[in-house]
């Protein structure tokens, strides 16, 4: 049972083991349920298998939607299965994770006034998730060795995504990665409920057993010398690095006790054995308004805070979280405010409470109205953006566009050699399924590149 311990006035409410054994089970669960075979069969029934269908356009990997859900229709699993993998290799994890509602499911022809669409999301994950629970749940085998070595930096979906389809294609690949684990966001940032049962690593291990990927963890990208080193060693390079640096809020107090980066607390949470170990506040406030703030705002609520709070400084048009997620924040307790953007955290060595100015736009640009809130806080997230760590690309000649690496669609970057994709790539929507496409298009275009120079060598 939650802990009675009287706390002085000013004193953070910090502590572990709100919750009883079954609250958290509950709390924890799967958010999303996996459909049975009945479901799935009844829900595959209603596709309309239309020709050019938009919701493959919207997929940003192309998959054959329409292709895997009459194979779940006819019973054919496997088949489903490989028809997503064969476009999307993270297509497990993608199922779970994606704003589909705002992707293939928004662009399907039964989204009306009088009927809903397919749940395509759902669906994917009943078939890939059938593969993975099956006798033989590898589906490709290596082409012809090429005698090519490729270094991909970084073991996130778009690294993992290039490892991949560079092993099928009969490449060598050694992965680098500064994490214990592999996977990247999809092991360390996102909800522990949607990512139940470890699936993370049963997906990357699903992707090593092709063969001819290797994974070299604790090594840390530092700038130019570990560029050109892998240069010299490798073939060809990808750059996998994420978004590793976390906004700061900018205003007095930032640096006070119980004032964490979202991101922390949901990697925290995800690598903790047990939930009930990890320490929340009673009173949560979290600065954001996208995915990161609504995972961070859910799981303080489910880990037993009895307030929690979700502070974005625009409108609910322009947050990041999809109405989905906004909704899921909601039904889970949380309370969302817009038009306030923090001025100051309140406290002497420890965070107290965030002072908030209200917002109004003048001429498309925010200005303060003059009103001020105040809200209560024994521990506060920032969640409002990561960038890249560019420092230490600064001596590598990369070139750079806000922040971000500058590459062509296929991800080759200025330099030779050296191509680059997923979220520390320039000009994209930082979506997991993008980032695996991003990787899947530098896999083809390297290894084009390496075969033509072989045959011309």
């Amino acid at each position: 049972m939650p802990d009675t311990a009287v706390f002085s006035p000013g004193q953070p409410d910090i502590r572990a083991g709100r919750l009883n054994a079954a609250q958290y089970a509950q709390h924890f669960a799967d958010a999303t349920p996996p459909m049975n075979a009945s479901q799935a069969m009844l829900e595959s029934e209603r596709c309309l298998y239309c020709f050019d269908a938009p919701c493959q356009t919207a997929c940003p990997t192309d998959i054959d939607v329409p292709s895997f859900i009459k194979s779940i229709s006819d019973g054919n699993l496997r088949g489903a299965a490989r028809t997503i993998l064969e476009s999307n290799p993270l297509g497990g994890m993608c199922a779970r994770v994606c704003p589909t509602e705002v992707l293939c499911e928004q662009s399907c022809v039964r989204n009306t006034q009088t009927d809903t669409p397919i749940q395509i999301g759902r669906l994917q994950r009943h078939a890939v998730d059938a593969l993975m629970a099956s006798q033989q749940p590898q589906l490709f085998s290596r082409a012809v060795a090429t005698g090519k070595r490729i270094a991909v930096v970084g073991s996130g979906p778009a690294g993992l995504a290039c490892a991949h389809r560079l092993a099928r294609l009969g490449n060598d690949v050694v992965i680098f990665d500064a994490k214990p684990k592999a996977g990247g966001l999809n092991e360390y940032g996102l909800a522990s409920y949607k990512t139940t049962d470890d699936f993370a690593q049963k997906e990357v291990q699903w992707l090593l057993d092709i063969g001819g990927i290797s994974i070299q963890n604790g090594w840390r990208f530092d700038g130019a010398a570990s560029l050109d080193k892998l240069q010299t060693e490798y073939d060809a390079v990808f750059l996998g690095l994420g978004l590793s640096k976390v906004q700061a809020l900018g205003v007095p107090g930032e640096a006070l006790e119980n004032v964490r980066n979202a991101v922390d607390f949901i990697a925290e949470l995800r690598q903790i054995e047990h939930v009930n170990q990890l320490p929340v506040g009673r009173r949560v406030v979290v600065i954001g308004g996208g995915m990161t703030a609504v995972d961070a705002a859910v799981q303080a609520k489910l880990l037993g805070a009895e307030e929690v709070h979700m502070v974005y400084r625009r409108g609910v048009e322009t947050m990041g979280a999809s109405a989905a997620e906004q909704e899921w924040a909601q039904t889970n307790g949380v309370v969302l405010h817009h038009w306030l953007a923090p001025v100051e955290v309140l406290g002497s060595s420890h965070a107290t409470g965030v002072r908030f100015a209200e917002q109004t736009l003048v001429d498309g640009k925010l200005q303060a109205t003059g009103k001020e809130l105040v809200l209560g806080a024994d521990m506060v997230f920032k969640a409002i953006g990561q960038k890249l760590d560019d420092k230490p690309l600064e001596a590598t000649s990369l070139a750079l566009q806000g922040g971000r690496i500058v590459t062509a669609e296929d991800g080759k970057t200025n330099l030779k050699g050296v191509w680059a994709g997923g979220d520390c790539r320039a000009g994209g929507r930082d979506l997991t399924v993008e980032a695996v496409e991003h990787g899947k298009r530098a896999a083809e275009s390297m290894h084009k590149e390496l075969n033509l120079e072989a045959n011309h060598g």
